[in-house]
């Protein structure tokens, strides 16, 4: 098994999964086997800038590999997976797991059937800010969790990346898993609000979300700002810790008899992506336990969706 190398393909290699095939290529673990991209221009030059084959069709893919990334459109996720799973292809699907609830609960229970790796890629999780406040999180009584980022540029022929979705599903989907994570308490009540500016759905958006254990958290989230601004603070009762995830640096504020002390955060810097990748090729090589299981991804789904359920008013279709 120490020698094995896992065979993966990336289903998608547009801005985001072409890092996807970048990263399997320098694995020493993985066997980057072939790429797919509607765009076969586009799928060819990113086999040959990563040595590997442009395949025509996913079908002829999801039978030569072991593994593979699903990288593309949120809404198209669950068309992309499907055939994979049936397969028994292991799967690492970039986040939200779909966009309708349905679809979600089907992958799951897809892969559980066929005994299959199913992760959700909520890369933050890999980054390493979030294994140094894991180290020393005790109780959170407040959480507070900003992402910001500028609207994506325009695509020929399609709508700009991400904005098939809500900002909701989008973005904020990040730190909703992640709070889920850290509070470990079913979500008593929330308020939340938002609106579009670009985009037929929310670019901008905010909730508030009350614990049954009585944790508070207060995220807010837009795509139409003119900086990048991903960061959490968590407040507890020996410490409050804040977060820089894009920075890979923070702060700790603790309480002494006298005065209140900081200092830095001893943080070793690594690329998150490149971490969420290498712990996905392990679980197919161990059959381990995803850091985020489709089921947990599900979950976070579930929540966004109610979101943008009442920043609307109505269900979603």
């Amino acid at each position: 098994m120490s020698d094995h190398k896992v065979r993966v393909g990336v289903v998608g290699v547009g801005s985001l999964g072409q890092w996807h095939a970048r990263i399997y290529s320098e694995l020493p673990t993985a066997e980057l086997a072939g790429v797919y991209d509607l765009n076969q221009a586009r799928a060819e030059e990113i086999a040959k800038r990563y040595r590997t084959r442009a395949i025509p069709d996913m079908a002829e893919l999801a039978g030569m590999v072991e593994a593979a990334s699903i990288v593309v459109p949120a809404d198209k996720h669950f068309e992309a997976a499907a055939p994979f799973l049936e397969r028994g292809v292991h799967l690492l699907v970039e986040k939200p797991i779909a966009t309708r609830m349905a679809d979600a609960e089907a992958m799951v229970a897809k892969a559980q059937q066929k005994n299959l790796v199913l992760q959700v890629g909520h890369v933050e999780r890999f980054n390493p800010v979030m294994q140094f406040l894991e180290g020393i999180l005790t109780r959170p009584r407040f959480i507070e969790a900003h992402r910001l980022q500028p609207y994506p540029p325009a695509r020929a022929g399609q709508s700009p990346r991400g904005t098939e979705v809500s900002v909701v599903l989008d973005l904020m989907i990040h730190d909703l898993e992640i709070i889920l994570h850290l509070v470990r308490s079913p979500v008593r009540e929330f308020h939340a609000v938002g609106v579009p500016v670009l985009s037929p759905s929310e670019d901008i958006a905010n909730v508030r979300l009350e614990f049954e254990n009585g944790c508070v958290a207060n995220v807010t989230t837009s795509r139409i700002s003119p900086e990048h601004l991903r960061k959490i603070r968590v407040f507890q009762a020996d410490a409050y810790i804040s977060l820089d995830y894009e920075k890979q640096a923070g702060e700790i504020y603790r309480k002494t008899e006298a005065r209140i002390e900081r200092s830095k955060v001893p943080i070793e810097k690594s690329e998150p992506l490149k971490n969420e990748l290498a712990a996905f090729v392990e679980c197919v090589r161990t059959r381990g336990a995803p850091v985020v299981s489709g089921e947990q991804a599900a979950e976070a789904l579930k929540l966004a969706a109610a979101i943008c359920r009442q920043i609307r008013g109505q269900a979603l279709t």
